[in-house]
């Protein structure tokens, strides 16, 4: 028996498509995932779960949303990260028009997992360390997007690894420090929202999200909090050797009592 799609939530609607050739099948909306302008599908293509990005019917016949799709597709299609949900074609779909058609993703959005109450420490690594990979990709690469939120944070469902889905709709010549603040200040907003839905305190954390809300942040750039999470993750196994190191002494001072 086929598995269930983690993803999919309550609010799934299966829509009947005409494709006489069979390459379509199972075509399903999910709403929880849809944008302004875009409709975001789950659907079969060749037997292979597959996910697509299309205009809503009120923008697919206006030109100037027509070129935004294509400018995202041309965009997207270039990104090659393993922490970004890849970009494989781009289609025109029976029923639906022309969409963006990525690799599926099986998991479950950040959203769902702090309204749900799921969030383990593999997730919080997760964002220490992927979600900050990615994103220093996504700057090296100017590349213009919308603010990262929980909803557009998804852990596979087996392996907890993180994937973004909605990146990329055009790429600059530079990145600008208010493109590079605003990065950092998404990047505080959702480690913030996480610890707040943590039953355990984490204050060296909480301090590293608060400065990156904060108007005059000091870090500039994505590498900048990198290397305060690992001075954080080094201060932490120096004072576990620390510790360690003073277990062994009492435990040879005491070895030495006994003889």
């Amino acid at each position: 028996m086929e598995k269930d799609k983690a993803y999919i939530s309550k609010e799934e609607k299966k829509i009947p498509i005409n494709d006489p050739t069979g390459k379509w099948s199972d075509l399903t909306l999910l709403p929880e995932w849809g944008e302004k302008h875009y409709d975001v599908y789950t659907v079969k293509k060749h037997g292979k779960w597959v996910m697509l990005k299309a205009l809503r019917k009120e923008y697919a016949d206006k030109p100037e949303y027509r070129r935004m799709i294509e400018q995202e597709f041309d965009t997207r299609y270039n990104l090659a990260h393993p922490n970004i949900v890849m970009v494989n074609d781009f289609e025109e779909i029976p029923g639906i028009g022309t969409a963006i058609i990525t690799d599926d993703v099986y998991g479950y959005s950040l959203r769902r997992l702090i309204d749900e109450k799921r969030l383990t420490p593999k997730i919080v690594h997760r964002l220490q360390t992927q979600l900050l990979d990615a994103m220093e990709y996504i700057q090296e690469n100017h590349i213009v997007h919308h603010p990262i939120t929980p909803e557009t944070i998804i852990f596979t469902e087996y392996n907890e690894n993180l994937k973004l889905i909605d990146v990329g709709y055009d790429q600059s010549e530079e990145l600008s420090t208010q493109d590079a603040h605003e990065d950092i200040e998404s990047y505080g907003k959702v480690l913030n929202e996480v610890l707040d839905n943590l039953p355990a305190s984490m204050p060296k954390l909480r301090k590293v999200a608060n400065k990156c809300t904060q108007k005059d942040t000091p870090f500039r750039t994505v590498s900048d909090i990198q290397l305060a999470m690992e001075r954080r993750s080094s201060s932490q196994v120096f004072v576990f050797l620390c510790t360690c190191l003073v277990i062994l002494i009492a435990l040879l001072m005491w070895l030495s009592l006994r003889q």
